[in-house]
C-alpha cells in the first residue's frame, strides 16, 4: 500500500511540475506550432524518463524507428505505462508528435490538464460534430507541422486479455485522410502488472517491438500478422 502511494505521489507531483512547463509553451504568444510540438514532446519525454527511472524500468527496443516523420504509430494498449515507455523510445530518436486521446481523459480532474497542455489531441467518439472537428484539427495540424508524428492506440482502450483487441476504425481513417504511413508497435508485456509491482529493487526490462512501415489498408490484419510473427519467434 505504501509502495503504491509513494509512486502515485511522485508521479502527480512531477506531473504538476511539468504542467507548468507545458503551459509556458502552450500559451507562448510567438512560438510556431512546429516548434511548440517539438518543445512539448521533449518535455513529455523528460517527464516519462524520470518516472521510468523512479520505477526502475528499462526499455529494450527490438527493431528501429524510421528516420522519416509524419508517421502514424499504432500501439497496443495495456496500461498508463504504455505512453511513458513509448515516450522513452521517441526520446532516443528525437521524435516529436501528438497523442490521440479520448475526451474523457482531458476531463479528468487529476490528469486532464496534463493531457491538454502537453499537446495531445482529444477525440470525442460519441459526438459526430466532435469527430468532424477532430479530423479537421489533425489535417490542419499536419499541414503546418512537417515533422509531426501521430501516436494512437487502435484498440481504443486498455485491454487486459491475451492477444490484441479488435481495432476501432480511427487509426486507419486518420492515416487514409492524411496519406500517412503506419508503423506497428507491440509492447510485449502486461504493463498493468508491471506498474502494480513497481518500483522495482532490480531493473525491470520491458520489450517493445517495432515493425516495418505499412500502408493503412487492412491495418488490423497487418498488425495481427506482425503480432503473430513476434509470438512465433518466442515459441
Amino acid at each position: 500500500m505504501l509502495k503504491d502511494l509513494e509512486k502515485y505521489i511522485f508521479m502527480i507531483k512531477l506531473g504538476y511540475k511539468y504542467i507548468k512547463i507545458f503551459k509556458q509553451t502552450y500559451f507562448h504568444p510567438f512560438i510556431t506550432q512546429k516548434y511548440a510540438y517539438q518543445d512539448l514532446s521533449k518535455a513529455r519525454q523528460e517527464y516519462s524518463n524520470q518516472v521510468l527511472d523512479f520505477l526502475n524500468i528499462r526499455v529494450k527496443l527490438i527493431g528501429e524507428l524510421p528516420k522519416k516523420d509524419k508517421i502514424l504509430y499504432a500501439i497496443n494498449h495495456r496500461s498508463l505505462l504504455d505512453i511513458l515507455v513509448m515516450e522513452n523510445i521517441f526520446s532516443r530518436y528525437n521524435k516529436s508528435g501528438t497523442w490521440i486521446a479520448k475526451q474523457e481523459l482531458f476531463d479528468d480532474p487529476i490528469y486532464g490538464k496534463f493531457f491538454q497542455y502537453s499537446g495531445c489531441i482529444p477525440v470525442d467518439l460519441e459526438n459526430k460534430k466532435g469527430l468532424v472537428r477532430f479530423f479537421k484539427t489533425i489535417k490542419r495540424t499536419l499541414a503546418k507541422v512537417d515533422d509531426l508524428n501521430i501516436y494512437i492506440f487502435p484498440e481504443g482502450e486498455r485491454y487486459g486479455g491475451e492477444g490484441i483487441k479488435k481495432f476501432q476504425s480511427g487509426a486507419e481513417k486518420i492515416a487514409k485522410a492524411n496519406n500517412l504511413d503506419i508503423v506497428p508497435v507491440y509492447i510485449n508485456d502486461k504493463l498493468e502488472k508491471v506498474f502494480k509491482n513497481a518500483p522495482f529493487k532490480e531493473p525491470y526490462t520491458v520489450e517493445v517491438h517495432v515493425g516495418d512501415i505499412v500502408s493503412y489498408e487492412n491495418l488490423e490484419e497487418k498488425y495481427l500478422k506482425f503480432y503473430k510473427s513476434i509470438k512465433e519467434k518466442e515459441s
